[in-house]
C-alpha cells in the first residue's frame, strides 16, 4: 500500500520559516521523482517544487529563492525548507509522486499570518 505522509505545518508570522517533511511508504522512492504542490482555497492546485531521483531541483517563480526542495534516498523522505513566508504561502501543501500513476498524500496546513 502506498502512503506519503505529510508533517511539519502550522501557524508562522509572515517571514518565519516551517521545514515539511513526507515520507513515503510503498513505492520505489529511489526512482521516482517527487514533487510538493499547494493549494489555497478558491484556488487551483500549484506546483511549488520538485526533485529528480538524482537530486536537480525546480522552483515555481514565487518561491525561487525562498523555499529549498531536498531529499534523502535512504529514508524515503522528502522535505521543503520555506523561509521568508509571505500570507500568499498560506495553503495546503501535498506531496506527490508523478507517474503512472500518481500517488499523493492528505497534505498538511500551513498559515502565515500578516
Amino acid at each position: 500500500q502506498v502512503q506519503l505522509v505529510e508533517s511539519g505545518g502550522d501557524l508562522v508570522q509572515a517571514g518565519g520559516s516551517l521545514r515539511l517533511s513526507c515520507v513515503a511508504s510503498g513505492i520505489d522512492f529511489n526512482d521516482r521523482v517527487m514533487a510538493w504542490y499547494r493549494q489555497a482555497p478558491g484556488n487551483e492546485r500549484e506546483l511549488v517544487a520538485s526533485i529528480s531521483r538524482g537530486g536537480s531541483t525546480s522552483y515555481s517563480p514565487s518561491v525561487k529563492g525562498r523555499f529549498i526542495i531536498s531529499r534523502d534516498n535512504a529514508l524515503n523522505t522528502m522535505w521543503l525548507q520555506m523561509n521568508s513566508l509571505k500570507p500568499e504561502d498560506t495553503g495546503v501543501y501535498l506531496c506527490q509522486s508523478p507517474g503512472w500513476p500518481d500517488y499523493w498524500g492528505q497534505g498538511t496546513q500551513v498559515t502565515v499570518s500578516s
